[in-house]
Protein backbone atom coordinates (compact mmCIF):
# COMPACT_ATOMS: atom_id res chain seq x y z
CA UNK A 1 0.00 0.00 0.00
CA UNK A 2 0.89 3.38 -1.04
CA UNK A 3 0.53 6.77 1.88
CA UNK A 4 1.78 9.91 2.76
CA UNK A 5 3.75 10.53 6.39
CA UNK A 6 3.98 13.67 7.58
CA UNK A 7 6.20 14.53 10.78
CA UNK A 8 9.81 12.34 10.84
CA UNK A 9 10.88 12.96 14.61
CA UNK A 10 11.20 10.02 16.88
CA UNK A 11 7.87 8.16 16.24
CA UNK A 12 6.95 9.11 12.49
CA UNK A 13 11.04 8.07 11.69
CA UNK A 14 10.50 4.76 12.55
CA UNK A 15 7.13 4.22 11.66
CA UNK A 16 8.06 4.84 8.13
CA UNK A 17 11.10 2.46 8.48
CA UNK A 18 8.32 -0.29 10.05
CA UNK A 19 5.98 0.35 7.10
CA UNK A 20 8.92 0.09 4.21
CA UNK A 21 10.36 -2.86 6.07
CA UNK A 22 6.72 -4.37 5.34
CA UNK A 23 6.70 -4.06 1.86
CA UNK A 24 4.78 -0.67 1.73
CA UNK A 25 5.54 2.81 -0.33
CA UNK A 26 6.21 5.63 2.11
CA UNK A 27 6.56 8.90 0.89
CA UNK A 28 7.48 11.21 4.03
CA UNK A 29 7.33 14.94 4.73
CA UNK A 30 9.24 16.86 7.44
CA UNK A 31 10.30 20.40 8.27
CA UNK A 32 13.67 19.52 8.22
CA UNK A 33 15.30 18.54 4.88
CA UNK A 34 17.57 16.13 5.96
CA UNK A 35 14.75 13.73 7.22
CA UNK A 36 11.89 14.46 4.32
CA UNK A 37 11.43 12.78 1.01
CA UNK A 38 10.02 15.27 -0.31
CA UNK A 39 10.31 19.25 -0.64
CA UNK A 40 6.95 20.51 0.57
CA UNK A 41 3.00 18.91 1.67
CA UNK A 42 2.10 20.02 -2.10
CA UNK A 43 4.79 17.70 -3.77
CA UNK A 44 4.26 14.48 -1.28
CA UNK A 45 0.50 14.58 -2.42
CA UNK A 46 1.18 14.58 -5.56
CA UNK A 47 3.58 11.74 -5.22
CA UNK A 48 0.65 9.45 -4.26
CA UNK A 49 -2.44 8.02 -6.43
CA UNK A 50 -5.79 8.38 -5.33
CA UNK A 51 -7.40 7.76 -3.21
CA UNK A 52 -4.48 9.09 -1.02
CA UNK A 53 -3.62 8.37 2.42
CA UNK A 54 -1.76 10.88 4.26
CA UNK A 55 -0.81 10.22 7.99
CA UNK A 56 -0.03 12.92 10.48
CA UNK A 57 2.18 12.78 13.58
CA UNK A 58 2.95 16.24 14.32
CA UNK A 59 2.98 18.22 17.86
CA UNK A 60 -0.91 18.14 19.15
CA UNK A 61 -2.98 21.80 18.93
CA UNK A 62 -1.58 24.63 16.18
CA UNK A 63 1.36 22.50 14.23
CA UNK A 64 -1.89 19.57 13.74
CA UNK A 65 -4.32 22.32 12.72
CA UNK A 66 -1.80 24.12 10.15
CA UNK A 67 -0.98 20.65 8.82
CA UNK A 68 -4.86 19.65 8.37
CA UNK A 69 -5.66 22.65 6.74
CA UNK A 70 -3.03 22.70 3.89
CA UNK A 71 -4.26 18.90 3.73
CA UNK A 72 -7.55 19.94 3.25
CA UNK A 73 -6.63 22.24 0.13
CA UNK A 74 -4.39 19.97 -1.10
CA UNK A 75 -6.26 16.34 -1.10
CA UNK A 76 -9.26 15.48 -3.19
CA UNK A 77 -12.97 13.70 -2.49
CA UNK A 78 -12.46 10.54 -1.12
CA UNK A 79 -8.47 10.70 0.08
CA UNK A 80 -8.13 10.19 3.78
CA UNK A 81 -6.25 11.75 6.50
CA UNK A 82 -5.09 10.01 9.54
CA UNK A 83 -4.18 12.13 12.48
CA UNK A 84 -1.30 9.63 14.38
CA UNK A 85 -0.40 12.04 17.19
CA UNK A 86 -1.54 13.01 20.22
CA UNK A 87 -4.21 15.16 19.54
CA UNK A 88 -7.27 15.69 21.93
CA UNK A 89 -10.68 13.80 20.82
CA UNK A 90 -12.47 16.96 20.80
CA UNK A 91 -9.80 18.06 17.93
CA UNK A 92 -10.80 15.19 16.31
CA UNK A 93 -14.58 16.30 15.98
CA UNK A 94 -13.30 19.51 14.47
CA UNK A 95 -10.90 18.10 11.82
CA UNK A 96 -13.26 15.46 10.58
CA UNK A 97 -15.93 18.23 9.48
CA UNK A 98 -13.19 20.06 8.13
CA UNK A 99 -12.17 17.58 5.98
CA UNK A 100 -15.49 16.20 5.48
CA UNK A 101 -16.42 19.60 4.01
CA UNK A 102 -14.14 18.56 1.12
CA UNK A 103 -15.20 15.24 0.65
CA UNK A 104 -12.03 13.75 2.64
CA UNK A 105 -12.63 11.15 5.05
CA UNK A 106 -10.67 11.44 8.81
CA UNK A 107 -8.90 8.67 11.37
CA UNK A 108 -8.02 9.46 14.41
CA UNK A 109 -5.15 7.00 15.43
CA UNK A 110 -3.72 6.75 19.20
CA UNK A 111 -0.37 5.34 18.71
CA UNK A 112 1.49 4.09 21.61
CA UNK A 113 5.27 2.34 21.70
CA UNK A 114 7.78 5.06 21.66
CA UNK A 115 11.06 4.59 20.70
CA UNK A 116 10.71 0.81 21.11
CA UNK A 117 8.07 0.69 18.11
CA UNK A 118 10.38 0.12 15.24
CA UNK A 119 11.29 -3.05 16.65
CA UNK A 120 8.34 -4.71 18.86
CA UNK A 121 5.07 -2.60 17.01
CA UNK A 122 2.96 0.07 17.83
CA UNK A 123 -0.28 -0.56 19.77
CA UNK A 124 -2.95 0.82 17.84
CA UNK A 125 -6.74 2.50 18.45
CA UNK A 126 -8.23 3.90 16.48
CA UNK A 127 -11.70 5.87 15.37
CA UNK A 128 -13.58 6.60 12.73
CA UNK A 129 -16.11 5.66 10.09
CA UNK A 130 -15.50 1.91 8.91
CA UNK A 131 -15.32 2.93 5.46
CA UNK A 132 -11.88 4.82 6.12
CA UNK A 133 -10.76 2.46 8.84
CA UNK A 134 -11.25 -0.51 6.53
CA UNK A 135 -9.34 0.76 3.40
CA UNK A 136 -6.25 1.05 6.32
CA UNK A 137 -6.46 -2.30 7.55
CA UNK A 138 -2.89 -3.16 5.76
CA UNK A 139 -1.21 0.26 7.23
CA UNK A 140 -2.46 -0.80 10.73
CA UNK A 141 -1.13 -4.96 10.41
CA UNK A 142 1.91 -3.62 9.51
CA UNK A 143 2.56 -1.38 12.40
CA UNK A 144 1.33 -2.99 15.38
CA UNK A 145 2.70 -6.04 16.91
CA UNK A 146 2.99 -9.27 15.79
CA UNK A 147 0.15 -11.39 17.63
CA UNK A 148 -3.63 -11.28 17.31
CA UNK A 149 -3.42 -7.85 20.10
CA UNK A 150 -2.49 -4.72 19.38
CA UNK A 151 -5.22 -3.36 17.18
CA UNK A 152 -8.57 -1.88 17.91
CA UNK A 153 -11.07 0.21 15.66
CA UNK A 154 -12.33 1.63 19.32
CA UNK A 155 -15.23 3.73 17.89
CA UNK A 156 -16.58 6.46 15.89
CA UNK A 157 -14.47 9.51 15.55
CA UNK A 158 -12.70 10.77 18.26
CA UNK A 159 -12.19 7.23 20.06
CA UNK A 160 -9.00 6.82 19.44
CA UNK A 161 -7.56 9.86 20.69
CA UNK A 162 -9.57 9.02 23.94
CA UNK A 163 -8.84 5.64 24.39
CA UNK A 164 -4.74 6.76 23.69
CA UNK A 165 -5.95 9.54 25.94
CA UNK A 166 -7.24 7.00 29.11
CA UNK A 167 -3.94 4.68 28.57
CA UNK A 168 -1.13 7.32 29.24
CA UNK A 169 -3.75 8.35 32.26
CA UNK A 170 -2.96 4.97 33.61
CA UNK A 171 0.63 4.72 32.82
CA UNK A 172 0.59 8.27 34.92
CA UNK A 173 -0.70 5.89 37.75
CA UNK A 174 1.80 3.16 37.11
CA UNK A 175 5.04 4.95 37.12
CA UNK A 176 3.89 7.12 40.03
CA UNK A 177 3.54 3.56 42.11
CA UNK A 178 6.87 2.18 40.65
CA UNK A 179 8.03 5.50 41.76
CA UNK A 180 7.24 5.71 45.20
CA UNK A 181 8.08 1.50 45.86
CA UNK A 182 11.41 2.81 44.90
CA UNK A 183 11.98 6.16 46.87
CA UNK A 184 10.45 3.54 50.08
CA UNK A 185 13.14 1.27 49.39
CA UNK A 186 15.53 3.27 48.89
CA UNK A 187 14.91 5.32 52.42
CA UNK A 188 15.38 2.00 54.98
CA UNK A 189 18.49 0.97 56.04
CA UNK A 190 17.82 -2.93 56.18
CA UNK A 191 17.68 -3.04 51.87
CA UNK A 192 20.61 -2.65 50.53
CA UNK A 193 20.49 -3.49 47.23
CA UNK A 194 17.00 -1.69 45.40
CA UNK A 195 18.29 -2.57 41.91
CA UNK A 196 18.45 -6.49 42.03
CA UNK A 197 14.63 -5.61 44.67
CA UNK A 198 13.01 -4.59 41.42
CA UNK A 199 14.65 -6.93 38.62
CA UNK A 200 13.56 -10.17 40.83
CA UNK A 201 9.93 -8.88 40.36
CA UNK A 202 10.56 -8.96 36.37
CA UNK A 203 9.54 -12.81 37.04
CA UNK A 204 6.86 -14.71 38.87
CA UNK A 205 5.03 -11.60 40.85
CA UNK A 206 1.92 -9.70 40.09
CA UNK A 207 3.36 -6.68 39.33
CA UNK A 208 5.82 -7.53 36.25
CA UNK A 209 5.69 -5.42 33.86
CA UNK A 210 6.99 -3.52 30.43
CA UNK A 211 7.36 -0.66 32.78
CA UNK A 212 9.32 -2.66 35.33
CA UNK A 213 11.29 -4.09 32.88
CA UNK A 214 12.29 -0.53 32.03
CA UNK A 215 13.10 0.96 35.51
CA UNK A 216 15.62 -2.17 35.83
CA UNK A 217 16.93 -0.98 32.81
CA UNK A 218 17.14 2.85 34.08
CA UNK A 219 19.07 1.40 37.12
CA UNK A 220 20.94 -0.32 35.75
CA UNK A 221 22.25 2.56 33.98
CA UNK A 222 22.14 4.72 37.18
CA UNK A 223 22.01 2.56 39.90
CA UNK A 224 20.61 5.15 42.33
CA UNK A 225 19.48 7.83 39.62
CA UNK A 226 22.07 10.09 41.40
CA UNK A 227 22.09 11.62 37.63
CA UNK A 228 18.88 12.67 37.04
CA UNK A 229 16.91 15.77 38.49
CA UNK A 230 13.64 14.67 40.06
CA UNK A 231 11.56 16.65 37.58
CA UNK A 232 8.76 15.33 35.57
CA UNK A 233 7.12 16.89 32.41
CA UNK A 234 3.36 15.94 31.69
CA UNK A 235 2.46 15.57 27.99
CA UNK A 236 -1.23 17.10 28.62
CA UNK A 237 -2.73 13.67 27.93
CA UNK A 238 -2.95 13.19 32.18
CA UNK A 239 -4.80 16.76 32.49
CA UNK A 240 -7.18 15.92 29.51
CA UNK A 241 -7.87 12.53 31.02
CA UNK A 242 -8.45 14.22 34.65
CA UNK A 243 -10.81 16.86 33.11
CA UNK A 244 -12.78 13.94 30.94
CA UNK A 245 -13.40 12.16 34.29
CA UNK A 246 -14.90 15.33 36.20
CA UNK A 247 -16.84 16.44 33.38
CA UNK A 248 -18.33 12.45 33.37
CA UNK A 249 -18.46 12.10 37.48
CA UNK A 250 -15.80 9.21 37.28
CA UNK A 251 -13.64 9.35 40.26
CA UNK A 252 -10.04 8.98 39.07
CA UNK A 253 -7.84 9.46 42.73
CA UNK A 254 -4.82 7.39 41.43
CA UNK A 255 -4.74 9.28 38.14
CA UNK A 256 -5.18 12.57 39.58
CA UNK A 257 -2.79 11.98 42.13
CA UNK A 258 -0.47 10.84 39.90
CA UNK A 259 -0.89 14.34 37.50
CA UNK A 260 -0.51 16.36 40.83
CA UNK A 261 2.64 14.57 41.65
CA UNK A 262 4.71 15.50 38.96
CA UNK A 263 3.20 19.23 39.27
CA UNK A 264 5.23 19.00 42.95
CA UNK A 265 8.22 17.80 41.53
CA UNK A 266 8.53 21.08 39.74
CA UNK A 267 8.58 22.85 43.45
CA UNK A 268 11.34 20.34 44.89
CA UNK A 269 13.92 17.79 43.77
CA UNK A 270 11.56 15.01 44.45
CA UNK A 271 13.53 11.32 44.39
CA UNK A 272 10.31 9.51 43.00
CA UNK A 273 10.56 11.86 39.76
CA UNK A 274 13.87 10.88 39.11
CA UNK A 275 12.10 7.69 38.54
CA UNK A 276 9.15 8.66 36.45
CA UNK A 277 11.61 10.80 34.74
CA UNK A 278 13.86 8.01 33.82
CA UNK A 279 10.89 5.64 32.99
CA UNK A 280 9.98 8.68 30.10
CA UNK A 281 12.97 8.62 29.10
CA UNK A 282 12.98 4.81 29.17
CA UNK A 283 9.77 4.25 26.93
CA UNK A 284 9.62 7.42 25.12
CA UNK A 285 12.93 9.31 24.82
CA UNK A 286 11.66 11.78 26.46
CA UNK A 287 14.51 14.60 28.04
CA UNK A 288 15.85 14.39 31.28
CA UNK A 289 17.35 17.38 33.40
CA UNK A 290 20.19 16.76 34.73
CA UNK A 291 22.01 17.79 37.74
CA UNK A 292 24.72 19.14 35.71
Amino acid sequence: MQIGLVGLGKMGGNMRERLRNAGHTVVGYDTNPELSDVASLADLVDQLDAPRTVWVMVPAGRPTQLVIDQLGSLLKPYDTVVDGGNSRWTDDEKHAKELAAHGIGFVDAGVSGGVWGLKNGYALMVGGEKEYVDRLKPIFEALKPEGPYGYVHAGKVGAGHFAKMVHNGIEYAMMQSYAEGWELLEKVESVDNVREVFRSWQDGTVIRSWLLDLAVNALDEDEHLEKLKGFAQDSGEGRWTVEAAIDHAVPLPAITTSLFARFASRQDDSPQMKMIAALRNQFGGHAVESKE
